[in-house]
């Protein structure tokens, strides 16, 4: 290769050349990336001036390649449904917590109908009601029914099906009881299991439960334990990166390991006439980093890491120079080789871009304890500057107060915390007894470090979130970034602040006054509609919450409000008590506490409210909202859906019925009180039961757009073919969650106007 284009320049085209596929709709074919694979050798061998672009072009063919392939190792789609017996191994710590069980399963055969079918990869499935939990390495036979990766999409929401490609999940899907389920003969012996060991005994050996789970994240990488809570304190300071073990700890692992080595040469220089100090402390570091990568489940920020050590440690061995760019590029280049679809994850961009911004904007060569607090300071400071577009890009959210945080946590946990822990595992393996003191004791020291993070988790910028960040608004920011901490010398650094603007102040478009528009959020089988007026702003119904605490208000409408754009709730409406559209309620009104709030059923959900009956008629920004129903006597006779919120919202270009799961006899009731004139959007009852839109009610209604909020291959079977044909006779347009991911309808040229977050975020992944 010619000097002139460098490492650093082959790893930036390859890494392009993946790009462009990620952010294409469509893969080319197989045997056409083949092809251009081919002709670019050939040409590349030919010509050597064309090595960039030539390695540009082999990077679409490779990540085209691995998509392709990705894509056609999922379950075929008439297979969704059906029952299967598999047998796999467990991959990774399953989780186990109230009733149920949740993991990974690394597929060896599965038999369909007493035929074996060709599916191979992991799956992720779910156990509820089981007497068992699988064990990390176990190998296990199921019946199980499956079904394609799918997932939610909303704004501000994240990207399950992405997800999926990017861990080789091949099917998602839950454990059918049968005799058939057993444990058959384990692996004799895995990471996974060495890891979960190691938990165990962590938890055996630490009093504090909370300190437990802690030092369970630090030694392997272990978050099974961890709550929402916890990682809300984490995401506040900006350390969530240094409780799941960070590359940086990788590095403190490797360092350790060269010094363990080089302690055992000056106790022994007769080593030294046999092999050279250096190597022996290169391939000694290269093997605790290797360790602890695989303690960590080998995740991609540790990958990046190991790499970058084992070419340095290759180097050392080698007598050959290479520098920190160099080594960055060369691991850069080994990962999109071997798994082009990393850079999917935020992972990838956190790990890589932190260290390459830290090499091009930092000045080495400091000196005294002034000098290293004077580059601590400095690189706190660009991590979270710098880092921020990415971080809000990927998660929609950052903490101002991390570079604070990460002054004192940083080094206090990478330097103190880890080596401890790591001690104390290692204790286990050698001298068990004294293991027990030295984890404790780090468990004592991650114990303060976390009452002052729980502290410093309220301080003003600690929860900061932004409008969805456009592409634009990303790349000004992170070029704003590298101005901004080039080294001295570069003219007008401060002006790269300036490149910051249009994503601290986005551009928001707002209903104008007197309009109203609505985004049904797509949180598969429930409900949760955000309705937004010039200045106001409504949630009715918050979808679904499950047994394992997990719940769609967190996950899906509190992401959504900030990712429109929405900082204060006015109010927050749940129609009804049913878990499907309460399940949420608790974390919304957390999340927004001053809204008011009203419900159905007072009773049956998670929050104080007042009963519906009790909002009446209201006027926001010219539109008009009026609780139709239930009113005071009809919360006395009705009950369960028919106790329903019905609200109708009138603005100057057109109306919005949300009605819950309101039934035939309610819809009966209230059909007259329906009738009106204008385009009318309905958000469909009871995500299209059969037993729900009456003719009665679609006469009188005449909807121009409905809606319905059902989940992907729905168990319940909504919405009915039957509703459907029901709706289609009155010409009403269907739109589903289910199809269309969430839907943000809006009054234009006297219509309803439809726009599908699914369809306008095309990628190849997404169905």
């Amino acid at each position: 290769m010619p000097k002139r284009f460098g490492i650093s320049g082959v790893a930036l085209a390859l890494l392009a050349g993946v790009l462009v596929v990620q952010w294409s709709p469509w893969l080319p074919s197989p045997w056409a990336s083949g092809v251009v694979v081919i002709a670019t050798l050939i040409l590349v061998c030919r010509a050597p001036r064309f090595v960039l672009p030539g390695t540009f072009v082999l990077g679409v063919a490779l990540a085209a390649w691995h998509g392709e392939r990705g894509m056609q190792a999922r379950l075929e789609r008439a297979l969704e449904g059906r029952e299967m017996v598999v047998t796999g191994t467990v991959d990774e710590l399953p989780r186990a917590g109230n009733g149920a069980a949740s993991f990974m399963l690394r597929l060896e055969s599965v038999v369909l109908d007493g035929a074996p079918l060709a599916l191979r990869g992991r799956l992720r499935l779910s156990w509820y009601r089981s007497e068992v939990a699988p064990g990390a390495c176990e190998r296990w036979q199921l019946l199980v029914r499956l079904k394609r990766p799918r997932g939610t999409i909303n704004p501000g929401g994240a990207d399950m099906e992405r997800a999926a490609l990017e861990r080789g999940v091949v099917a998602t899907g839950y454990v059918r009881v049968d005799p058939v389920n057993r444990v058959l003969d384990g692996e004799r012996w895995c990471v996974d299991r060495v890891r979960a060991a190691i938990s165990r005994e962590i938890a055996a050996r630490v009093g504090d439960a909370h300190d437990v789970r802690l030092l369970q994240a630090l030694a392997v990488g272990d978050t099974r334990g961890l709550d929402g809570e916890d990682w809300e304190v984490a995401r506040a300071n900006g350390i969530a990166h240094l409780i799941a073990i960070s590359g940086f700890h990788v590095g403190v692992a490797a360092v350790f390991g060269a010094w363990l080595m080089g302690g055992l040469w000056r106790l022994v220089p007769g080593f030294g006439l046999y092999v050279p100090r250096a190597l022996a402390q290169a391939v000694a570091a290269l093997a605790w980093a290797t360790a602890y990568s695989a303690l960590a489940g080998f995740g991609l920020p540790t990958v990046r890491t190991l790499a970058m050590i084992a070419i340095v440690a290759l180097a050392r061995c080698t007598r050959r120079a290479g520098g920190g760019a160099t080594s960055l590029a060369l691991a850069l280049i080994a990962i999109l080789v071997f798994d082009p679809l990393a850079v999917l994850s935020a992972g990838f961009w956190l790990s890589f871009a932190g260290v390459a911004l830290l090499m091009l904007c930092l000045a080495s060569g400091a000196s005294g304890w002034r000098g290293f607090l004077r580059e601590l300071v400095a690189a706190q400071v660009l991590m979270t500057l710098a880092l921020m577009p990415t971080t809000l890009w990927f998660f929609g959210r950052a903490s101002l107060a991390g570079a604070l945080s990460n002054l004192v946590a940083a080094p206090f946990v990478s330097f103190l915390v880890v080596p401890m822990t790591l001690a104390g595992c290692l204790l286990l393996a050698i001298v068990p007894p004294l293991a027990t003191p030295v984890l404790r004791f780090a468990g004592w020291l991650m114990h303060g470090q976390w009452w002052l993070l729980e502290r410093s988790a309220d301080l003003p910028g600690a929860h900061w979130h932004v409008p969805a960040v456009g592409f634009a608004s990303l790349v000004l920011a992170s070029l704003g970034a590298l101005w901004l901490f080039m080294p001295r010398g570069v003219p007008l650094r401060p002006l790269g602040m300036l490149l910051f603007a249009p994503l601290v102040w986005p551009q928001r478009t707002m209903p104008a006054h007197g309009d109203v528009e609505a985004t049904v959020l797509d949180v598969g089988q429930g409900l949760a509609i955000i309705v937004r007026t010039e200045t106001h702003a409504l949630v009715y119904d918050t979808g679904a919450g499950f047994p394992s605490g997990f719940d769609l208000g967190e996950a899906v409408v509190v992401p959504s409000l900030h990712a429109l754009g929405i900082d204060r709730l006015d109010m927050l409406v749940v129609s009804h008590g049913d878990n499907d559209h309460a399940g949420g309620a608790s974390s919304v009104a957390e999340a927004m506490p001053g809204a008011r709030r009203y419900a159905g059923e007072p009773d049956r959900i998670p929050v104080t409210s007042s009963p519906c009956a009790d909002a009446g008629d209201w006027q926001w920004d010219g539109v008009h909202f009026r609780m139709l129903y239930p009113l005071a006597g009809d919360a006395m006779t009705a009950k369960g859906n028919d106790r329903s919120c019905v609200l109708v919202i009138e603005g100057h270009k057109g109306r919005l019925l949300l009605v819950g799961d309101i039934g035939a006899r309610t819809e009966a009731k209230l059909a007259d009180a329906l009738r009106g004139a204008g385009p009318t959007a309905l958000v469909v009852p009871h995500h299209g039961s059969r037993h729900s839109s009456t003719p009665l009610l679609l006469d009188a209604v005449r909807p121009d757009l409905a809606l319905v909020s059902a989940g992907w291959r729905s168990r319940f079977g909504h919405p009915h073919a039957e509703t459907l044909r029901r709706y289609r006779t009155v010409g009403a347009e269907l739109k589903n969650t289910a199809e269309e991911g969430a839907m943000r309808i809006f009054p234009h040229d006297g219509a309803w106007h439809v726009d599908s977050y699914r369809r306008q975020s095309r990628r190849y992944w997404r169905e």
